[in-house]
C-alpha cells in the first residue's frame, strides 16, 4: 500500500458519497489473516500516534488527589477526585455514563489502587483502563498539559478477539493529504506489530461513516 493508492481511494469515497445533513468521518479498516488471537503474542492491541487530529476532540477524565487536583482542572474535560470514587463505585450506571463519555483516563500513580477498586470493572471490560503504556498513570504533581495534547493524536489500535480493526481516521473535510498521512502513519504501525509484518494483512480498506468500502490492497 501506497500515499498514491491512499489518495485515489479517497477521491472515491468522496465522489460517491450522497450528500448527508452531518460531517461523516472515514475509517480505515485493516483485515488480519494468519493471527491465533487466542495467543496473547498474536494479538494485536498498542497505542498509536499520528500526525494530524482526526477532526474529533479527544475528551479525557483524570482520577486525581489534592496533589493534582489544580493541574487536572486546567487540561482536562472531567476530574473526578479520589473523595467522590465510592459514588461510582456504588452506582455502576454513573461509571458506565462516565465511560461512554472519555476517550481517555489519566489517573495519579498512588492512588491507582483506589482507581481499580472503584472503576476498574467497568472501565477494564472497555479496554479504558488508565494505562502506564500510554503515559496515562502520572506522578501526584505532573503537568498534564503536553500528556493531554498527545492524546488528541493518540489512539488504541486493538484486535484481541476478531482479526479486524476499524480506526475513525478523519473526517471527510479535511485534506486529502492529512488523511492519507493518518493512514499510513497507522499502516506502517499496525505492520511493525505483527509478527510477520506486512504478510499477517489480508485487505485493508477506506470508507465514510455512510458509504461503502474502498479497498487498497
Amino acid at each position: 500500500m501506497n500515499k498514491k493508492e491512499v489518495l485515489d481511494a479517497l477521491k472515491k469515497i468522496k465522489a460517491d458519497s450522497k450528500q448527508r445533513k452531518f460531517k461523516q468521518s472515514i475509517d480505515f479498516i485493516v483485515n488480519f489473516k494468519d493471527l491465533d488471537l487466542k495467543k496473547s503474542e498474536e494479538q494485536v492491541e498498542f497505542f498509536a500516534t499520528l500526525h494530524h487530529e482526526t477532526g474529533k476532540k479527544v475528551k479525557v477524565c483524570a482520577f486525581a488527589a489534592a496533589e493534582l487536583e489544580e493541574e487536572a482542572k486546567k487540561t482536562c474535560d472531567t476530574v473526578i477526585m479520589q473523595a467522590d470514587f465510592e459514588a461510582y463505585k456504588k452506582d455502576p450506571r454513573k461509571a458506565k455514563k462516565l465511560a461512554a463519555e472519555h476517550d481517555f483516563f489519566i489517573a495519579q500513580a498512588n492512588i491507582m489502587p483506589q482507581v481499580a477498586g472503584a472503576f476498574g470493572r467497568v472501565l477494564g471490560t472497555r479496554g479504558k483502563m488508565p494505562n502506564p503504556k500510554a503515559g496515562l498513570v502520572v506522578p501526584p504533581k505532573a503537568t498534564l498539559a503536553p500528556l493531554v495534547k498527545k492524546l488528541q493524536t493518540t489512539m488504541k489500535i486493538s484486535a484481541k478477539k476478531m482479526p479486524i480493526v476499524q480506526i475513525r481516521i478523519g473526517t471527510q473535510d479535511q485534506e486529502d493529504e492529512i488523511i492519507a498521512d493518518n493512514v499510513m502513519t497507522i499502516y506502517d504501525q499496525i505492520i511493525h506489530h505483527l509478527p510477520n509484518e506486512h504478510h499477517n494483512i489480508k485487505n485493508t480498506y477506506l470508507k465514510l461513516t455512510m458509504g461503502k468500502p474502498v479497498k487498497l490492497m
